[in-house]
């Protein structure tokens, strides 16, 4: 497990990557158009056996000693617009992180993984049935 380590004249401070991880994944999820995220086929296998957190699925970060790379796996719903569900994540999880950890984020790469249909048919065959 990497940590973050800073040092102050009261003594140290370490922000473990996977806090870094959590963070990223809260923000981007709370972003309008954002399905979920999506794992790999073993991160997917290790959260199924509990060795691996949910809040940090499909996040990946590199963590520097002032700065951290960010990697997302996003599934979109269906009839948002994925450039801009893109760019909202981006700044969410950028702003996130450096308010909470001080860290300077110097990218954030955003991966579409899948288009969610499930949840628009739903709806749709909602309202066809309260015509």
């Amino acid at each position: 497990m990497d940590n973050l380590s800073l040092k102050n004249t009261l003594g140290a401070i370490r922000i473990a990557d996977e806090v870094v991880e959590v963070i990223a994944g809260l923000a981007a999820s709370e972003v309008e158009g954002v399905a979920g995220m999506s794992g790999s086929i073993v991160g997917d296998i290790a959260h199924m056996i509990g060795r691996q957190k949910n809040l940090a699925k499909g996040v990946k970060v590199e963590v520097g000693e002032q700065e951290a790379a960010v990697d997302l796996y996003i599934i979109v719903e269906y009839g948002y617009a994925i450039p801009q569900v893109a760019l909202r994540v981006q700044e969410k999880v950028k702003e996130a992180i450096e308010s909470m950890t001080g860290l300077n984020v110097v990218e954030t790469n955003v991966h579409i993984q899948n288009v969610n249909f499930h949840t628009n048919t739903e709806n749709k065959e909602e309202e066809t049935r309260v015509k």
